[in-house]
C-alpha cells in the first residue's frame, strides 16, 4: 500500500472560475412568503451566496483544513484520502470515524481534537484516540469509483483494508448518516476486529427481520413505522431522486455552484436543530467551507450515486443474524429517523443508549462537545 502526504491545494484559476459563476447566477422566482416549506427561501441563498462570492476565504479554509494530517492510500488500485491524527496518549486507541452526505471530512474538524487531546479541549480525565477519518470514495478528495458497486458495504472492506494498513488490527468504529451504514458493515463482517460502534443515526436502509418466528412489532415500533412512512413520502424526494437517476440531477449540481448549494443547505436547515435562521444553527463560513469542498472537489455525481448503490444493496438481516460488537448509540432528538430501540436491539447488541437534550443529524458541527463526550463514555469500557 502507498501512503502520500496530502494537502488541498486548489489552484487561483478553480478560485476564479467559482467566483465568476457566483456573480452570473440566474435565479428562480418565489412564491409564498418565503419560508422553506418550497424549499430553500430566496433570500436565504441569496445572503448565503453574497458571502460565498464577496467575503468568504476559501485560502483560510484551507489552512485550517490543512493544519490536521491528511493522505492519500493506494488500496487495490483505489485512492483513498484520509485525515491520521495520532492522540496524545501513548497507547491511544484507533477509532475510524465517517462521515455522510451532505456532510464531508471538513464536518469532523470540531470533534478532532475533542477525541486526539481531550484533556486540552475541555473534556480532561478522557484517553486519546488515534483518529482516522476517512473521505468516502467519491467525497471530499478521495477520487470517484470508476464503475458501478461502491456502496456501504464495500467501503467497509476498504476502510478494513485501512486500518490494517496503517497498522491497527482492531479498533473502534463511529458514524452517522451514511458513516453508521459503513460502521455497522463493519461490525458485521468484521466483528473480531471491531471492538464496539457508536452511531449518532440508524442507517436507513437498516431492516431487521420480521418473520412469523420473529417477535411482533411493539406498538412503539408500529407507530415509528408509519411516521417513517409519511416523512419518506413528504420529505424523501431527494433520496428518491439519488437512489434512482442521480446522474441527471448531477449535470445541474456540477455546473451550478448556487445549485449545489441550495441542494445541500436544505438539508442542513430542515435536518438540524435550532431557530428559524439557518446561520443561527451554523456559522456561514463552515456551511460554505463543507460546500466549496463539493465543488473543489468535481465528484459531486459520485456523492450522489451513493445512494443508488446503497439502494441495490441495504443492510438487511435475516432471523437470527445480529452485529455482535455492542452498540452505543446517541439519540439526537431533531435526528430524521428515530426508531424506538427495541427496533434497535432486534439486530444490535444495545450496550448504551443516551438520549441527547438538543441536537440533530449533523451532530459533529451542532453539538461536537457531546458527541464527544458521548463517544470517549461508550468507548471507554472496551479499551
Amino acid at each position: 500500500m502507498k501512503i502520500t502526504p496530502f494537502a488541498i491545494d486548489v489552484s487561483n484559476a478553480a478560485v476564479a472560475d467559482l467566483a465568476r459563476r457566483l456573480e452570473t447566477t440566474r435565479w428562480p422566482d418565489e412564491v409564498g412568503e418565503g419560508n422553506w416549506e418550497y424549499g430553500v427561501p430566496r433570500k436565504v441563498l441569496l445572503d448565503v451566496v453574497e458571502h460565498w462570492r464577496d467575503r468568504f476565504d476559501w485560502r483560510a479554509a484551507e489552512r485550517r483544513l490543512n493544519s490536521l494530517p491528511q493522505f492519500q492510500i493506494e488500496l487495490d488500485g483505489r485512492v483513498v484520502h484520509y485525515m491520521h491524527v495520532r492522540g496524545v496518549d501513548p497507547e491511544s486507541a484507533p477509532l475510524i470515524l465517517t462521515h455522510g452526505w451532505p456532510g464531508s471530512f471538513a464536518e469532523m474538524y470540531k470533534i478532532v481534537p475533542m477525541l486526539t487531546d481531550p484533556a486540552n479541549n475541555g473534556l480532561p480525565g478522557y484517553p486519546s484516540f488515534d483518529l482516522v477519518v476517512p473521505s468516502l470514495p467519491g467525497f471530499g478528495f478521495s477520487p470517484a469509483p470508476a464503475s458501478p458497486g461502491t456502496n456501504s458495504c464495500a467501503v467497509a472492506s476498504l476502510w478494513h483494508r485501512l486500518m490494517a494498513g496503517l497498522g491497527y488490527p482492531s479498533y473502534f468504529a463511529q458514524g452517522g448518516d451514511i458513516g453508521s451504514g459503513v460502521s455497522t458493515w463493519l461490525a458485521r463482517l468484521y466483528p473480531q476486529a471491531v471492538r464496539a460502534i457508536h452511531l449518532n443515526f440508524i442507517s436507513g436502509s437498516y431492516q431487521p427481520p420480521l418473520t412469523a418466528a420473529d417477535r411482533p412489532l411493539s406498538a412503539a415500533e408500529s407507530e415509528w413505522l408509519a411516521a417513517r412512512a409519511l416523512w419518506a413520502e413528504r420529505e424523501g424526494g431527494y433520496s428518491h431522486i439519488q437512489a434512482t437517476k442521480p446522474q441527471t440531477l448531477a449535470y445541474a449540481l456540477t455546473d451550478s455552484p448556487v445549485g449545489l448549494a441550495g441542494w445541500l443547505l436544505e438539508k442542513f436547515f430542515a435536518w438540524s436543530d435550532g431557530s428559524d435562521e439557518l446561520t443561527e444553527r451554523f456559522d456561514v463560513d463552515e456551511l460554505l467551507t463543507n460546500i466549496s469542498v463539493y465543488w473543489f472537489s468535481g465528484n459531486v455525481a459520485a456523492t450522489l450515486r451513493m445512494y443508488r448503490e446503497n439502494a441495490a444493496k441495504p443492510l438487511r438481516f435475516g432471523t437470527g443474524e445480529r452485529v455482535v460488537p455492542p452498540l452505543s448509540y446517541a439519540r439526537f432528538p431533531k435526528e430524521i429517523i428515530n426508531p424506538p430501540r427495541e427496533w434497535v436491539e432486534r439486530v444490535f447488541n444495545v450496550a448504551r443508549w443516551t438520549e441527547m437534550p438538543v441536537g440533530g443529524h449533523f451532530a459533529a458541527l451542532e453539538q461536537p462537545r457531546a458527541l464527544a463526550l458521548d463517544i470517549h463514555e461508550a468507548f471507554g469500557a472496551y479499551r
